[in-house]
């Protein structure tokens, strides 16, 4: 995906067309086995066209996973100064909010057929700027076991967040960011 700041109308559709192409492809095929002729075909999108955007499929999927994890860290760099107390909900309710605006295409990524490196990038933001500025809020015995800690919050999170898209989207993203809000400030007994 380009990424103008002001962008012809006509390039966003192709770009959209693609994207949502080769997610609805991938929700079949593995990424491997999907050509450019093949995308461009199912998009009704010419393969120069193509090429005026991505230098191959891997090119558009790097484009397509960098620029979701640049919206997420947006949102964590917006919340950047947000006291301990309000932390959690407003990230993860800005961050269920994108999530369910790109659920399809964050479906195809991480589903079977998809790009298990994608998850990883996720876990990592997530452990560098969510679980870091909320642990240093925190008594010094949770540092103590910062590691057990930051990966049971971090898998946790992500988990539920796969779970939540895989199973249908249920809860609104203003339910789902109240109930991670919940177990990651008062843990699992708070649901009990």
């Amino acid at each position: 995906m380009i990424n103008n700041n002001k962008k012809d109308r006509r390039i966003e559709k192709t770009e959209y067309v693609l994207v949502n192409s080769l997610a609805s492809l991938m929700h079949s095929k593995n990424i491997k086995d999907i050509s450019v002729k093949e995308l461009c075909e199912y998009a009704n999108v010419n393969r120069g066209t193509f090429y005026l955007h991505y230098n191959d499929i891997y090119d558009m999927l790097d484009t397509i996973e960098n620029t979701l994890i640049i919206h997420l860290e947006n949102i964590f760099l917006k919340y950047d100064n947000i006291n301990a107390e309000n932390f959690p909900y407003p990230v993860f309710h800005d961050i269920f909010r994108l999530i369910d605006s790109s659920s399809d295409l964050i479906l195809a990524l991480i589903g079977p057929n998809g790009d298990i490196s994608f998850i990883m990038k996720i876990r990592e933001l997530f452990h560098h700027k969510c679980i870091e500025n909320w642990l240093s809020s925190h008594t010094p015995k949770l540092i103590a076991n910062y590691d057990y800690f930051s990966n049971f919050l971090v898998y946790g999170c992500v988990g539920l967040i796969e779970n939540w898209i895989v199973t249908g989207k249920k809860e609104t993203p203003e339910e789902i960011s109240a109930l991670v809000t919940k177990l990651v400030s008062t843990g699992v007994t708070s649901l009990l």
